[in-house]
C-alpha cells in the first residue's frame, strides 16, 4: 500500500498478513484529504486515527502537512506493524504518537484535543455513537475540528451534539464529515 500525496508520496507501508485490517483504498483517502483540505488548513494541525490498523490515514495526514498524528490500535500484531511502518517512514515521537489498547479506554485518558479525528471501527462493532460520545464528553475535538467517519452506507445514526458537514458515498461505504453542532465549518 502506498501513500498517495504529500512529502511521503509513493512510500510503501505494510499491513499485517492475515489480520482483520481493512486499509482505506487510495481513491477514498484522496477524497478524504481533498474534502479536509477544502475545510481546514493542515499546517500545525494534529490528526487522530482512532482505529489505526496499518496507520495509512495518519501517515497520509503527516505526509500532507499535518504537524503530527496520534494512532490508537487494539491488536498487538497490527500495532507492532504500525510502529514498524512509522520507523520505516522516518517518523519519530515529534510527529507520531502510538497507543496500544482499546480505543474507548484510551480516548477517555487522552489529555489533548485534535483538529481531525478519523473513526473507522470494524463495521459491525456498533461503536460509532459510543466513540462520538466519548469524543464529545472528553473534549477531544478542537473548536473548528472535524470528525471523519468511515461507515457502511446503510448505517443509520443521528449523533447527538454533531452536525454533518458533508457526506460522500463509495460503493457500500460512506464518509461522513462532522463537526460539533454549535459550530459552523
Amino acid at each position: 500500500m502506498q501513500i498517495t500525496g504529500g512529502s511521503l508520496k509513493s512510500r510503501k507501508i505494510d499491513s499485517p498478513k492475515g489480520s482483520n485490517v481493512r486499509p482505506t483504498l487510495s481513491q477514498v483517502r484522496e477524497s478524504i484529504f481533498s474534502v479536509l483540505f477544502s475545510l481546514i488548513d493542515f499546517n500545525e494541525k494534529i490528526f487522530l486515527d482512532v482505529f489505526a490498523g496499518s496507520g495509512i490515514m495518519g501517515f497520509e495526514a503527516v505526509s500532507r502537512g499535518f504537524q503530527g498524528s496520534v494512532f490508537v490500535e487494539k491488536d498487538k500484531k497490527t500495532f507492532f506493524q504500525l510502529k514498524e511502518n512509522a520507523k520505516k517512514l522516518g517518523l519519530d515521537e515529534k510527529n507520531t504518537e502510538l497507543f496500544l489498547g482499546d480505543s474507548t479506554k484510551i480516548l477517555k485518558k487522552l489529555q489533548k484535543s485534535f483538529d481531525v479525528i478519523y473513526v473507522d471501527p470494524p463495521y459491525q462493532s456498533g461503536l460509532y455513537e459510543n466513540i462520538l460520545q466519548i469524543i464529545f464528553e472528553n473534549k477531544l475535538l478542537k473548536a473548528g475540528g472535524i470528525v471523519v467517519l468511515e461507515h457502511p452506507k446503510d448505517l443509520k445514526f443521528n449523533p447527538e451534539n454533531y452536525k454533518t458537514i458533508k457526506q460522500k458515498i463509495y460503493s457500500d461505504k460512506c464518509l461522513s464529515f462532522l463537526c460539533f453542532s454549535n459550530e459552523h465549518a
